[in-house]
């Protein structure tokens, strides 16, 4: 049957329309990745920064309220609130009244007298000189240095007196402005200017590697035996079954599994990171074994069969020549399912990782927090320093994921080029 031309023409224009179909989709989704990426990163890259005020102190002993001999224990018992007020008061000489010193004093964030007593306890050879200390202030005036805090209106929670005693400061050259490494190394804190991820980080790390102590081996072992030595039965088809079912299991699910049987049956410790990565484990070990699984099957019949036609035995297949073949596959199934893991949010919540904790973890043993739950944490702040805080975490997790996909990518690279 002869094709007319109207029909040609008809089919280049359908075909001319999905083009342009496919192409707007993707453009759209290119649009909207730019748009939320620069959103997050023009909100939170502020985070990375703090605002400091420089001071002259005297560190005069009396003043302090220090005694011999300098030990940390009778240098932690100084006045060192009391003697940062007083040399911010010394730079306003016109303010004498209590209301005013009141306003005054509430530039000041309340770690500034922790890094003089953290000084003084550092140099206690320093006592009885002048030193010159950069001293953080409070979350509203940093605000109001990096633009986010607007200067009038109902959002504003600064008088007009207590910005004019800022840009005196800042006039005066007294305000600086660096980058900020105590947010990758400090704890949280109930104060914007002074909380860091550096707990959470931590936290997530001690996670993530007892997530894959456990799962990767269990995802490897489990993969072989359904592949190469389980029969092919009904229970064999029933547990491969319900393998693919728990990859599509919601993840607060395994959080009600962890808060049930790992908390409440065995009493392990509440809020720890080795009881979120057992929790996390049971998730991701679906993704592994999957992946695992494919990898497996993949593997050409010729290597079987060159490998027991020279005389190797089954078992001595499957370690020697199957698994290093299936190993890239396997690498990157487990990378891309750490990767989902490190972005839970819900399991851990269910198990307590949501309490406030001021110190970094030292072991999985300790209470901790994650990152995702501590950009949880600070998303639900009323106070706008935690706003920037917030993006910032999710610049630096995002930055984690992309690190985390590109190293799958590499190893899976390496490990083909090895094989072949």
């Amino acid at each position: 049957m002869a094709i007319s031309p109207e029909n040609v023409r008809r089919r280049l224009r359908a075909e001319k329309r999905f083009r342009f179909y496919g192409v707007a989709a993707l453009l759209s989704a290119a649009s909207a990745l730019v748009f939320l990426v620069s959103t997050i990163v023009s909100s939170g890259h502020t985070g990375f920064y703090r605002t400091t005020l420089k001071l002259e102190f005297d560190l005069d002993p009396q003043r302090l309220g220090i005694e011999t001999p300098y030990t940390a224990d009778t240098l932690r018992d100084g006045h060192y609130y009391t003697a940062v007020k007083h040399t911010l008061y010394a730079l306003f000489p016109e303010v004498t009244s209590r209301a005013q010193k009141r306003e005054l004093s509430k530039i000041l964030s309340p770690g500034a007298a922790l890094d003089l007593r953290q000084y003084v306890i550092d140099h206690p050879g320093q006592i009885g000189q002048a030193v010159s200390l950069e001293v953080p202030i409070a979350s509203d005036f940093d605000q109001l240095y990096k633009g986010n805090l607007p200067r009038t209106g109902r959002h504003t929670r600064l008088s007009e007196a207590q910005m004019a005693w800022f840009d005196n400061l800042v006039e005066r050259g007294l305000i600086e402005y660096r980058f900020n490494p105590g947010f990758f190394t400090g704890s949280d804190s109930r104060y914007p200017e002074l909380a860091g991820i550096g707990g959470a980080i931590t936290g997530s790390l001690f996670t993530l590697l007892v997530c894959f102590v456990l799962s990767f081996p269990l995802g490897i072992a489990a993969s072989l035996y359904l592949e190469e030595f389980a029969p092919d039965n009904r229970l064999t088809r029933i547990i491969e079954a319900n393998i693919n079912n728990l990859a599509a299991v919601p993840s607060i699910i395994f959080g009600l599994l962890g808060l049930a049987v790992l908390l409440g049956f065995f009493g392990l410790p509440r809020g720890t990171p080795l009881v979120g990565g057992m929790v996390l484990a049971l998730m991701t070990l679906p993704t592994i074994i999957i992946s695992c699984r494919s990898s497996i099957r993949a593997v050409s019949p010729g290597v079987r069969q060159g490998a027991m036609a020279l005389g190797a035995s089954p078992v001595q297949v499957v370690f020697h020549q199957v698994l290093p073949a299936a190993l890239p596959g396997t690498l990157t199934g487990t990378i891309i399912g750490m990767a989902q893991a490190l972005g839970e949010t819900a399991p851990l919540l269910m198990i307590g990782m949501v309490a406030f904790i001021a110190s970094v973890p030292a072991s999985p043993l300790d209470s901790s927090a994650a990152l995702p739950v501590q950009i949880y944490l600070w998303a639900e702040s009323a106070e706008r320093g935690f706003v920037e805080k917030t993006a910032a975490a999710i610049i630096v997790i995002m930055s984690f994921l992309i690190l985390m996909n590109i190293l799958a990518v590499i190893i899976r690279s390496r490990t083909q080029t090895k094989v072949e």
